[in-house]
């Protein structure tokens, strides 16, 4: 058993908050860290997806009525939105009986803005939280180029061997292009939609070009932005934003695209084991999407993640910036990173107060510049230490 990075964040929540949305991509993990949830009360699991479980909810004020004691767990909430305004009026009730927290935990595999359009109703009574597949903290450093090759969903990296690690990827693609995209969107075709999953795995960490993967799909762009936003809404892919501030110069204005589950992305490419990956085309771009995601599942919110490239050149490929304090990182392949001047400029360019090179080894040295070049691991730590 994997212990989960916002196990405890989930249970500070559940003891603060009525109602928790644990949200995250299906087979992530929701519901084994849901059942695992450290709240002194019995619970009851609702999976909305069972017939046997949506007929218990025939008359849902009833039926949750009856277990206002319990933590209720609702699994694939967005199956039943108007569960929401029902909840509403329960947990003002449960509140007027002295009951302010630990009522509902609803898990959901869409963003927080689709689930938000839903559950609007229970502003103010409800907190969000996000959960990743599985990143380096929680399997550790020695496991490093596994959890790059094979990703972070659990049944992924736990598979036996790389074939049946590969097998359980094929069926996740193909269960959410035939069964579960079409529940939240327009019907598009399962191959048109795989061969656009796959072209942004090709792109991994790259600005999209909309009129190039209009062109090559026989759409049109807004089509495209369509099918990208679609993903992004199912936590699937990730758009990060670039950063920008009025410092007199021409900045990219346009987000980078990752394809935000490594293992996803190389078996979409054909990339089976790890050896196919080290002499495929697109490593260096898969170990930034690695590095970049496996940062971005540790932020905390009040850090604000962004990337930084102007006309001139200048290039950070990751900007963490908080009201305190701004972090530089650069993300390199090579055992002996070399560092091009354009990250430097960059860097005084956000005024960043702290400057890493991350790269595939284990040690941490400095370099010019006040600039750290340290493995991924020791900056999750240090990250984690911060905040």
């Amino acid at each position: 058993m994997i212990d989960r990075y916002k196990s405890q964040e989930l249970a500070e929540l559940l003891a603060s908050f009525p109602a928790v949305a644990l949200l995250g991509p299906r087979q992530v993990g929701k519901t084994t860290l849901a059942n695992q949830s450290i709240i002194a009360k019995d619970t009851i699991y609702l999976d909305l997806e069972a017939p046997s479980d949506i007929a218990k909810l025939t008359n849902p004020e009833l039926y949750l009525q009856q277990h206002r004691d319990k933590l209720v767990i609702l699994d694939e909430v967005h199956r039943l939105p108007e569960i929401f305004q029902i909840l509403r009026g329960l947990i003002d009730q449960n509140r007027r009986s002295g009951i302010t927290a630990g009522s509902y935990l609803l898990l959901g595999s869409a963003s927080i803005d689709l689930l938000r359009q839903s559950g609007e109703s229970l502003a103010g009574r409800i907190a969000y939280l996000n959960l990743d597949p599985l990143n380096l903290i929680e399997v550790q450093q020695t496991h490093q180029d596994m959890l790059w090759s094979r990703g972070g969903f659990p049944d992924s990296f736990l598979a036996k061997s790389e074939k049946h690690s590969n097998q359980w990827r094929q069926n996740f693609i193909r269960t959410y292009l035939e069964r579960d995209i079409p529940q939240f969107g327009p019907r598009i075709p399962s191959e048109t939609l795989r061969r656009f999953w796959t072209m942004l795995s090709y792109e991994q960490s790259s600005i999209i070009n909309a009129s190039k993967l209009a062109r090559n799909l026989g759409v049109d762009a807004k089509t495209i932005t369509n099918y990208l936003d679609l993903l992004v809404d199912l936590l699937l892919v990730r758009r990060l934003i670039p950063w920008h501030k009025n410092i007199g110069k021409r900045l990219v204005k346009s987000p980078k695209v990752f394809v935000r589950d490594t293992g996803v992305a190389h078996t979409l490419l054909g990339i089976d084991n790890f050896e196919t990956l080290l002499s495929h085309p697109t490593v260096g771009a898969s170990w930034e999407a690695f590095v970049i995601e496996n940062i971005l599942s540790i932020l905390p919110d009040s850090i604000s993640p962004s990337f930084y490239r102007s006309s001139g050149g200048a290039e950070i490929d990751l900007v963490l910036s908080s009201g305190k304090a701004t972090w530089a990182i650069e993300i390199k392949r090579s055992l002996t990173p070399k560092v091009e001047k354009g990250f430097y400029y960059g860097c005084d360019d956000v005024n960043a107060t702290k400057r890493f090179i991350v790269y595939p080894g284990k040690e941490t040295y400095p370099v010019k510049q006040e600039t750290i070049v340290t493995s991924l691991y020791s900056l999750m730590k240090e990250i984690k230490a911060h905040n």
